[in-house]
């Protein structure tokens, strides 16, 4: 439809730009028989019958006309409005070459108002065209985002739901456990891991509502990371965590916020394959909070810098590339921040920046 509404337009363009040309050579045309009735009524006489020569004259109403003698000055004028600047427009009309020359004299004329509102009208038509293409393809990315937004987030709701009763029924079976086998060492570890899953379950609950954002500590969010990290990585990644020694609060909804670091440290896990170092550095400023993940992994290629937070975009081969496209949405669409590459080279790490407002 866009493509059609273009070509029409340029169509459209190019059949106005014939006709104002066929329209042009017709007022040439006339102002060339004006011309010839304005030289006729100079060199007229008391026996010459000046009644045709009179309706042609009068006949023009509609074309500016200048009329010059040989010295330069104004013989005489018709159909223009601004009569304090008629010098200028006649040595306008004279560089655009739009003369006729009679005898001693020089007529000089420009185009109609009618013929310049037609020369413009397609113009205009084009502009309003490309308006229309440009709404047209918002709407269609609009559209296309809220059904992807619709995807994810039932897609996330509905893993919450089918995750609630299975975990449920794994913390029955703990605590039965625990009665049975209190002195069991594996069991609060099992505990543990049963709280993780009912952490994460929540997560994708909160998936699509606005989750009331709380006065949390960030350090606390980081270091909580950090140690969720350190059991489930190997003895090869070493992992760095750089904090204020105050509490840096953040108006947030830390367990969403965990995420975000989360998927940070898990993608840098990967771009190191299981070995290297991570970095994260705590920034607090007069008005915002910043927070830095780095890593000395392979780096991310320059053409796919733009394309890390699009939903299904992964360079893993076993992957959906839903993980930082849902820690853009907790950082952009809930907590009103930026989540953004800040530095990338091959062979080298990648450098991500979490900024939130105080």
């Amino acid at each position: 439809m866009v493509i059609a509404a273009v070509i029409i337009a340029v169509t459209s363009l190019l059949i106005s730009h014939f006709l104002v040309k066929d329209l042009s050579n017709e007022e040439r045309k006339k102002m060339e028989v004006w011309a010839q009735a304005l030289h006729a009524l100079n060199t007229a006489d008391e026996n010459t019958d000046l009644s045709l020569v009179l309706d042609v004259m009068q006949g023009n109403t509609t074309i500016p006309v200048i009329v010059l003698n040989d010295k330069g000055g104004i013989d005489d004028y018709r159909n223009i409005e601004d009569t304090l600047n008629l010098k200028q427009y006649a040595k306008r009309m004279l560089q655009a070459g739009d003369t006729i020359v009679i005898g001693s004299q020089i007529v000089c004329y420009d185009e109609s108002v009618l013929l310049k509102r037609l020369s413009q009208y397609p113009y205009w038509q084009l502009g309003v065209v490309m308006i229309f293409v440009v709404v047209a393809i918002f709407a269609l990315l609009s559209s296309k985002k809220a059904e992807q937004n619709k995807v994810w987030v039932g897609l996330s709701k509905e893993t919450a739901h089918q995750l609630g009763t299975p975990i449920s029924s794994l913390m029955a079976w703990v605590e039965i456990l625990k009665e049975n086998h209190p002195d069991d060492d594996l069991i609060p570890e099992m505990d543990k891991d049963v709280k993780r899953l009912e952490r994460i379950a929540e997560r994708f609950s909160k998936i699509g509502s606005l989750p009331e954002p709380k006065e949390s500590s960030m350090n606390e969010v980081l270091n909580h990371v950090v140690e969720y990290m350190r059991r489930r990585v190997s003895n090869k990644v070493e992992i760095i965590c750089q904090v204020p020694d105050h509490d840096v609060i953040v108006n947030m909804n830390a367990s969403l916020f965990e995420w975000v670091i989360e998927n940070l440290c898990k993608n840098a896990v990967d771009a190191m394959e299981g070995c290297g170092k991570i970095t994260m550095m705590l920034i607090d400023d007069d008005s915002r909070v910043a927070i830095e993940v780095s890593d000395t992994g392979k780096g991310i290629r320059k053409k796919d810098l733009k394309n890390v937070f699009t939903p299904g975009f992964t360079t893993k081969q076993r992957g959906w590339g839903l993980g930082l496209s849902l820690a853009r949405r907790i950082v952009e669409d809930y907590h009103k921040g930026r989540i953004f590459v800040k530095s990338s080279e091959l062979g080298k790490g990648t450098t991500f920046r979490v900024e939130l407002h105080k």
